[in-house]
């Protein structure tokens, strides 16, 4: 087997650097910054970051796959060009930038700098109120961006500009490795957050578009033919639109972005791809695509040059991608499964002519079965999980045992799995399932709540659902569904239960309904199962009146 050169991805940004260097890099709000611009900018940065004793302390060989030798430095931003300057201005530096969700609270934010171990701060000053609430910034290097909001930023703070000013010793920056480490957090949707290590070699390949085969003048390549328009609308804390952006950035892309400080607003998304002539937009789920399909709805808006919407992250419903399809004919929806564990691991495209019915596997994806002791054959009919061999992460940082779990070997290979159930089919395709932690085992069997999620949502009157268990003495476990009404609906927890046993078998119908005024999400549009849990635990009339109208 023909053994290829493995790439940092600072060493692809500056082979595309040099063959795009005066194209537009990125776009945000009327502020253009070009390739080279920004090489200079993420390397004095980087120079700054070094001088303040930032960087690498122990290699890659030194270290056990659950360990970092590197610095780590919290990004607490929205979207901008900072963002993503600090995230490669840190990589140059061979220090480890990871993503903090600024809508946590204090104790939130402070519980995850100390579980990663953060050495410094990237902040934009609207979040500096938070973060002086929070313990144990003593000693961390604080550069805050001044983002128009007035708010004084921490003592101790540089300002970003005046770090780039200051910069450093250019000269003396390091030679950036393939081994050195993507960090990545996950959103902590059903648990606590987890940092997921990832080398930069493998993270290109799984998920940012890098091929096995990549070679300098592969790379220089594409970026001179051009990567066209991106647009990372979701939220850069989160891994998908992280993926995104370097994904279009190492092909010599530019990429568009936008203040998602803001409340998410369809018609001023629909204005960017229009202004922008974009041809790619990703999204998360029907929090993103109910609004713009309404919106497209009611509007005349130019997308011609749109050819590809990205969705992932959160469920999106079949209509909702149909209608996206009859109203910009030309697009092709590829609906993309992953994990932060993961990368993008399978992939299903709709277009005009035909709708996704399953998810092509990508390269090193794979279906274990139930005991997680073997690779499961196409068509072999067990319900198994996902999995994804070779080009995976090293680990969970800081903990061998979860690591052990989730990344266990098996048949000699490196193996993750994410916890997603799903089939494989006889043609090789997948079938997902669900994430297994969300299965609710109700009366001896088990009931995915995606699929329950889904059929509720159809509903006429209902807007948004998720459906979770809750504790049952008779069941085990019980079905709860919380729901959403479309805006003047009226919509009854009988309602609910007779539509869902109507569609699919009757145990996998909800015996309570709480009827919410929101159903609560993330900012990325990823439910809240946390919320949605508790919700169900009181919702104990509700149980009462559907377990009288359903029986």
């Amino acid at each position: 087997m023909t053994q290829h050169r493995e790439w940092s991805l600072t060493e692809v940004l500056d082979l595309v650097t040099a063959a795009a260097a005066d194209r537009d890099m990125f776009s945000y709000e009327g502020d253009r910054r070009s390739f080279v611009e920004v090489a200079s900018r993420t390397t004095r940065l980087a120079a700054y970051l070094r001088g303040r004793g930032l960087g690498v302390q122990r290699e890659r060989d030194q270290l056990e796959r659950w360990e970092c030798g590197q610095s780590r430095v919290a990004l607490v931003m929205s979207n901008c060009p900072e963002y993503a300057e600090s995230m490669i201005g840190s990589y140059r530096a061979r220090a480890v930038p990871f993503n903090v969700n600024q809508h946590y609270s204090p104790r939130e934010i402070g519980a995850l700098l100390a579980k990663i171990g953060a050495d410094a701060i990237v902040y934009h000053r609207r979040y500096a109120g938070v973060l002086g609430e929070v313990d144990g910034l003593d000693g961390l290097v604080l550069i805050e961006v001044d983002d128009g909001s007035g708010v004084p930023p921490l003592a101790g703070s540089v300002g970003y500009e005046q770090a780039i000013v200051t910069g450093g010793d250019i000269a003396a920056l390091p030679a950036t490795s393939p081994d050195d480490l993507f960090l990545v957090c996950t959103g902590g949707t059903t648990g606590a957050p987890k940092g997921v290590l990832w080398r930069q070699a493998d993270i290109y390949i799984s998920a940012m578009g890098g091929t096995e085969d990549a070679s300098a003048e592969s790379i220089s390549a594409a970026a001179s033919n051009g990567g066209g328009i991106w647009f990372a609308a979701p939220p850069l804390m989160h891994a998908a639109s992280q993926w995104t952006l370097f994904a279009g950035l190492l092909i010599g892309g530019t990429v568009v972005l936008h203040d998602d400080s803001r409340q998410f607003d369809a018609r001023e998304l629909l204005e960017t791809l229009q202004r922008e002539r974009v041809n790619l937009v990703s999204m998360v789920g029907d929090a993103y695509a109910r609004p713009v399909v309404e919106e497209l709805e009611a509007g005349n808006y130019d997308l011609s040059a749109l050819v590809r919407i990205g969705i992932g992250g959160a469920f999106t419903s079949p209509d909702l991608k149909a209608r996206l399809i009859e109203l910009i004919p030309q697009v092709t929806i590829v609906d993309g499964y992953g994990a932060s564990e993961t990368g993008g691991m399978a992939y299903g495209a709709s277009t005009s002519k035909r709708a996704a019915q399953s998810w092509a596997p990508s390269p090193g994806a794979a279906v274990l079965s139930a005991a997680k002791d073997r690779f499961l054959a196409p068509g072999e009919d067990e319900v198994g999980w996902t999995a994804r061999v070779g080009r995976v992460p090293l680990g969970y940082l800081d903990d061998p045992q979860a690591t052990a779990r989730t990344f266990p070997v098996i048949d000699g290979q490196r193996v993750a799995v994410p916890g997603d159930r799903a089939r494989l089919l006889a043609d090789g395709s997948i079938v997902m399932l669900g994430r297994d932690s969300l299965v609710v085992n109700t009366g001896g069997e088990k009931v995915f709540v995606e699929e329950v999620e889904e059929v509720i949502r159809a509903h006429p009157a209902v807007l948004d659902a998720l459906v979770v268990g809750r504790p049952s003495e008779r069941f085990g476990q019980e079905v709860v569904a919380l729901v959403q009404p479309r805006p003047g609906a009226d919509v009854t927890p009988a309602e609910i239960r007779t539509h869902v046993a109507g569609s699919i078998a009757r145990f996998k119908a909800p015996r309570a309904v709480l009827i919410c005024d929101e159903v609560r999400r993330h900012t990325s549009g990823k439910a809240d199962y946390v919320w949605a849990r508790e919700a169900a635990l009181g919702a104990v009339e509700a149980r009462v009146d559907v377990v009288e109208a359903g029986r």
